[in-house]
């Protein structure tokens, strides 16, 4: 699905669909995707692919040092950059160049620097942040940044983002809603990811604290016994009601898959294993229609789950996030 500018949006079945363009956020996990291949030893991968998606996040950025998300196929930004909100996919940039970073001893020197002098072209949006998600995504992308290049200053970012998002929690968080919104929505499992990660870097003990409590509370909203059963895009779920409808999403089970790793690597608490396991194994028919969702005659991914269909279209969302979530089983 790569072309000249980064990872095309959508298909059509199996076909990759030119006219819908390209974004920041399937690039950006792209790019993680293809460091990871690196990182967990899986295989080589071209560094052409690398090299195109660094391109496509440089191109994005704006002089204020934010991204834009939508690009057309001949590599002009489009009027959703106006209509929607680009807050997260400004976190997944962060996210994905902090990664690279972290990565980039597997790549040309260059590469490295010119990846540092974007990510800290977005130091100067940082008050200006208010979306969880996009505050947990900013969290991964500098925790990964501190491994590889450590500093007073990386910490304090961590600090700034982390204090951020713990104000978010404690004003919501109830006795029976331990959680950073009055509401479940898309992609979760990152928050609690992040607070726990915030703690890695800086040893902020009530980082850890809400990183358990909130995670402990998501996978009791999620897991039906020994499968997951993500919220439905169709309404969300509401503190204080019921959760409806279908409409589950590769992105919310592999942003669970990878979660859970990372909650065993640091609690070594073996149950996140087997739901670990368990999670991942909704793309291999674990689920309410007991059917695959990872398409093994292409290596891509089916875009969700209906009521009583698979949406077969194999999208660049869907299918990098099973890899993503395939290659986390696979790392230390």
């Amino acid at each position: 699905m790569s072309r000249q500018w980064g990872i095309i949006q959508f298909s059509k079945g199996n076909r990759p669909d030119s006219s819908t363009g390209y974004t920041l956020d399937d690039t950006a996990r792209a790019l993680m995707a293809m460091c990871q291949v690196v990182a967990t030893g899986q295989g080589k991968v071209k560094e052409r692919y690398v090299k195109t998606y660094l391109n496509f996040i440089r191109y994005c950025q704006q002089p204020d040092g934010s991204f834009l998300n939508y690009v057309d196929k001949d590599g002009i930004f489009t009027s959703q950059n106006e209509e929607v909100g680009l807050d997260d996919s400004n976190g997944r940039a962060v996210c994905a160049l902090g990664y690279f970073i972290s990565c980039a001893g597997h790549f040309p020197a260059p590469w490295k620097e010119e990846a540092e002098a974007i990510l800290k072209r977005t130091f100067q949006r940082f008050d200006r942040i208010e979306s969880p998600r996009s505050i947990a995504f900013m969290l991964k992308g500098f925790y990964y940044y501190s491994r590889e290049c450590p500093s007073a200053q990386t910490d304090a970012c961590i600090w700034l983002l982390a204090n951020k998002l713990a104000q978010i929690y404690r004003r919501t968080a109830e006795v029976h809603w331990r959680w950073f919104e009055a509401y479940l929505t898309y992609d979760n499992a990152i928050l609690p990811e992040a607070m726990l990660l915030a703690h890695l870097a800086i040893g902020r003990e009530e980082y850890k604290e809400i990183a358990h409590e909130s995670f402990e509370f998501l996978l009791k909203k999620v897991f039906v016994g020994n499968r997951i059963q993500v919220v439905s895009n169709q309404g969300w779920m509401h503190k204080g009601k019921s959760s409806h409808g279908f409409g589950e999403q590769p992105v919310d089970v592999a942003g669970m898959v990878i979660a859970l790793k990372t909650f065993y690597q640091v609690f070594k608490d073996e149950k996140y294993l087997r739901m670990q396991k368990d999670a991942f194994n909704w793309f291999l028919g674990n689920n309410h229609l007991h059917q695959i969702v990872y398409n093994p005659a292409t290596g891509g991914c089916y875009d969700g789950l209906e009521e009583n269909n698979i949406n077969l279209n194999q999208g660049a969302e869907s299918t990098v996030c099973y890899l993503m979530a395939r290659l986390s089983l696979l790392s230390d």
